[in-house]
């Protein structure tokens, strides 16, 4: 049985082709490196990560961008023999701000796991692009086009303009293919059938509004047809749906003829919990969502879907709404991946596979060492948790809504400047931490450290003092759905509560005064905002789910 969302947890915006059986799919990282994480199946129901594709600077400098910007919805393609992969690295964003500049780079690899190849700069004008391979060799770059100019609508319809891999840039005219008046349309995708080219759409915006629309023509260049119906997937008129704002999909065709549906889709925790009254979501249907939260992100899942009479596409059970379960297609066997571990030993650089992901910046010896101290991870003391450049933050997706994450450090830090622990993160605005600091009265001590809407805060309520603990400390966090609980220990055996419960459902796209859309990891860091070379030796990092969602 297929269960929806196949791919768990902050994997949005899913970009899918198919290699003989072989299943590809990339979906967006955002601000966290290395970009693009990449994704293979066999069967439609079983996936593991094989890694990224964007793993060095040249290819993705992150330094400096805000949250939820860098690498937005990547396009993954295979043509010619090659891997195609088109993304953006968004610089600039954020509410009230006009201008987006939103480059769009191209890199190819003849394997998955790469080599992926040094990026062709295409162009900024607009975000979410996508890479067309028609059937007489030319291909097209398809884009939504962003207007920043004052009373202008910024979605400002979809554009096409040819690429000529043999100079490898952009050729001929900028040509618009559709534009929707005040509909917001991104996520543009291409597809010939039968005579027809069919674009894929993203529209509504990628909250509780989201959807997925089409438009046909016999002409590449258009004009377009509208589909009669307003949507081929879309849940923002039934809020009680379990797979919420279903939108932003691609297409992939099985050896036998089927066709299925990657889109991403949210779970949202039914709190009852009341709506920040900061919140940027002004859809008709946010009212309908009050207090609920999307603490794993947006999600990846997959529907089947055929070709009506008439020549549109539609849900193969018929109507709007995803399918939470389905049957897989039958060519294909049953192939499941060996389980990754749950826990993480940092005995060498290996030790990290492609679950984690670092802030911003490439893993380097300079701040995160595997060989100081053999066993250990030793991070250098990076920027503070509010900086958007050098942060020494790994993480991983949480993937269920109760785990219990764990860690094992040794760290002595000699001023307040100085802590490292473990983070549960939704980015420098919003996140909560369980960190070893030092204190001018009690010394050494365990404190809990947050962030709410970009207000920081340290509980007094959340201390605990280690004059007679030892040098290596446990320190773990228990997230049972909205909420969060931390926990310390000298020996892994005896346990000792900081703190009261705290809000996890604040790790949320829902949650905040700003538009953003990540999801939660969950880690370690290590600071030293005065800058005096502090370092902590990490063992170990576990995240262990709790309950069977995932």
């Amino acid at each position: 049985m297929l269960r929806n969302p196949v791919l768990p947890g902050f994997r949005p915006d899913p970009s899918i082709c198919r290699v003989g059986t072989d299943y590809y799919l990339a979906t967006s990282t955002f601000e966290w490196f290395p970009g693009v994480l990449l994704h293979h199946s066999r069967d439609l129901v079983n996936w593991r990560p094989v890694g990224h594709a964007l793993t060095r600077r040249s290819q993705l400098d992150l330094r400096g961008v805000p949250d939820s910007a860098g690498s937005w919805a990547p396009s993954l393609s295979h043509a010619d023999g090659r891997f195609w992969l088109v993304y953006t690295n968004v610089v600039t964003t954020g509410m009230g701000r006009p201008f987006k500049d939103p480059h769009v780079y191209l890199v190819t690899a003849e394997l998955i796991e790469g080599p992926w190849s040094e990026p062709v700069r295409l162009d900024s004008i607009g975000f979410d692009p996508s890479l067309f391979h028609d059937d007489d060799g030319r291909k097209w770059l398809l884009n939504m086009q962003w207007d920043f100019r004052p009373g202008r609508y910024r979605f400002a319809g979809i554009v096409a303009q040819e690429y000529d891999p043999r100079v490898q840039r952009l050729t001929g005219p900028v040509r618009e293919l559709l534009r929707k008046e005040n509909i917001l349309c991104e996520g543009p995708n291409l597809y010939k059938k039968d005579g027809y080219y069919y674009l894929m759409l993203a529209e509504g915006g990628t909250g509780w509004n989201h959807g997925i629309a089409m438009a046909r023509a016999r002409q590449l260049q258009g004009p377009y047809e509208l589909d009669p119906e307003e949507a081929v997937l879309t849940t923002r008129h039934d809020a009680n749906h379990a797979l919420q704002k279903a939108g932003h999909g691609e297409l992939v065709q099985t050896p036998g003829g089927e066709w299925w549906l990657a889109h991403l889709c949210s779970r949202p925790l039914r709190t009852g919990a009341p709506a920040n009254p900061g919140s940027p979501d002004k859809t008709a249907s946010a009212s309908a969502h009050a207090g609920d939260r999307c603490v794993l992100g947006r999600e990846t899942a997959l529907q089947r879907v055929v070709w009506s009479a008439d020549g549109w596409l539609r849900l193969a059970g018929g109507g709007v709404l995803p399918a939470v379960e389905s049957a897989p297609p039958d060519e294909h066997a049953p192939h499941p991946w060996a389980a990754l571990p749950s826990r993480t030993s940092f005995d060498h650089p290996r030790a990290l596979d492609a679950r984690w992901q670092s802030l911003r910046r490439p893993l380097e010896q300079t701040w995160a060492d595997f060989s100081a101290r053999p066993g250990w991870l030793r991070l250098a003391g990076g920027e503070s948790p509010h900086s958007l450049h050098d942060q020494s933050l790994l993480a991983r997706r949480l993937e269920s809504f109760d785990a219990v994450a764990t860690t094992r450090l040794e760290f002595t830090p000699t001023r307040f400047t100085q802590f490292a622990g473990l983070v549960c993160w939704y980015d420098t605005r919003t996140h909560f931490a369980l960190r070893v600091t030092h204190d001018e009265k009690r010394g050494r001590v365990i404190r809990v450290q947050l962030t709410d809407d970009s207000a920081y805060a340290e509980p007094e309520d959340a201390v605990l003092p280690l004059r007679d603990w030892p040098d290596a400390v446990w320190l773990r966090a228990e997230i049972q759905g909205a909420q969060l609980r931390f926990f310390a220990s000298p020996d892994g055996v005896a346990w000792v509560r900081v703190g009261g419960v705290f809000d996890f459902g604040s790790i949320s796209d829902d949650y905040g005064s700003v538009l953003h859309f990540t999801g939660a990891m969950i880690g370690i860091s290590c600071h030293d905002v005065a800058g005096q070379r502090g370092h902590a030796d990490f063992e170990f990092f576990e995240l262990v789910p709790q309950s069977a969602d995932a």
